[in-house]
């Protein structure tokens, strides 16, 4: 039975985020005054091209930023399930080896790349357990199958001494959920986990992870590019771009009243069934600028079609309806 929270309480609290790669004139910034939250037991979907900041953000989280990556500013704000808030910026790697795992895990959107080839998979599911709980080999071996199980993967005992080359692409992602999970996170940060799967293969994984933080209490950060995923997995939406958020609401706030240009110009490039002019895919033109080159004031106005000359001074994330934030100066209300 999944656990009871209030409503309002956060699990997660992201203020100010700047996050820069290299230094001196190589030096770029990858975030820019990145703010969000997430409340406890809910699921926040950040989406965004590829470009947009939305993996540099999960790996800033879980203090994984390469050695030439660095949080230049803001607060990162963690509360457990103990309550006992934690600041991720100010800690160390032994801090962050410590916290993932009981507190943050993390699942990503290419197992093969993740998952050692020399081990087996109940081996590397069991190592979460082996830095982080004082078990037997045996217990460790039970608590493993019962979470192989737990996951659906079929046989789950005779899998455990399975290598990954031996499964599927959609098994291989189960057991990347399986070590995500072995440990009852308070949150999963899932970055694309079913980019790589086909339809029906993704449709089942997204369905398995809706049980599970239902019945493990879990909050989810899920990054994604597809729209169409979001709709079916998110309660809250922050929508990136350039290395900043542009707009943030509650999923049905953001689909039905949608505030910035950008995610305006993600949901019509949604594919819809049918072939009459309402359910025409309408890319965005253009591509998005290198972190290097960033036009000034409004990343966005160069692909925008109501940019105006006041769009090149800077645009502040701001308050457009209760609960509803959007960096536009356009008031985009009715205008879809």
């Amino acid at each position: 039975m999944g656990a009871m929270f209030m409503p309002d309480e956060t699990i997660l609290s992201v203020e100010g985020l700047s996050v820069g790669f290299g230094r001196g004139a190589a030096g770029v910034t990858a975030l820019r005054d990145v703010s969000f939250s997430l409340a406890r037991g809910r699921t926040l979907a950040l989406v965004g091209e590829s470009g947009s900041g939305k993996s540099v953000t999960s790996l800033a989280l879980m203090g994984l930023l390469p050695p030439s990556g660095r949080i230049r500013s803001g607060r990162l704000s963690f509360t457990g399930r103990s309550g006992e808030v934690t600041d991720l910026a100010s800690l160390d790697s032994a801090g962050f080896r410590k916290l993932r795992g009981p507190g943050i895990s993390m699942i990503f959107q290419e197992p093969m790349s993740s998952l050692n080839p020399l081990f087996t998979i109940g081996d590397q599911i069991g190592e979460m357990l082996f830095l982080h709980e004082t078990l037997s080999a045996e217990a460790r071996r039970k608590r493993v199958i019962e979470m192989l199980e737990l996951v659906e993967i079929p046989g789950a005992a005779a899998r455990f001494d399975a290598y990954p080359h031996q499964l599927s692409g959609g098994m291989r992602q189960r057991v990347m959920i399986a070590m995500g999970l072995i440990c009852h996170p308070a949150l999963l940060i899932a970055d694309e986990p079913t980019t790589a799967l086909d339809v029906t293969i993704q449709a089942q994984i997204l369905d398995l992870m809706r049980r599970l933080q239902k019945d493990l209490g879990m909050s989810i950060l899920f990054i994604t590019h597809d729209m169409g995923v979001v709709a079916e997995m998110a309660d809250d939406v922050a929508v990136m771009y350039a290395g900043a958020v542009v707009e943030q609401a509650s999923v049905n706030d953001l689909f039905d009243d949608t505030r910035h240009p950008y995610t305006q110009g993600l949901l019509s490039s949604i594919p819809r069934a049918g072939s009459g002019p309402d359910n025409r895919l309408v890319p965005i033109a253009g591509t998005v600028p290198p972190l290097t080159r960033l036009p000034p004031g409004c990343a966005f106005a160069p692909r925008c079609p109501y940019a105006r000359p006041a769009c090149h001074e800077p645009v502040a994330l701001e308050k457009k309806a209760p609960g509803h934030l959007s960096a536009c100066i356009f008031d985009m209300a009715g205008a879809a």
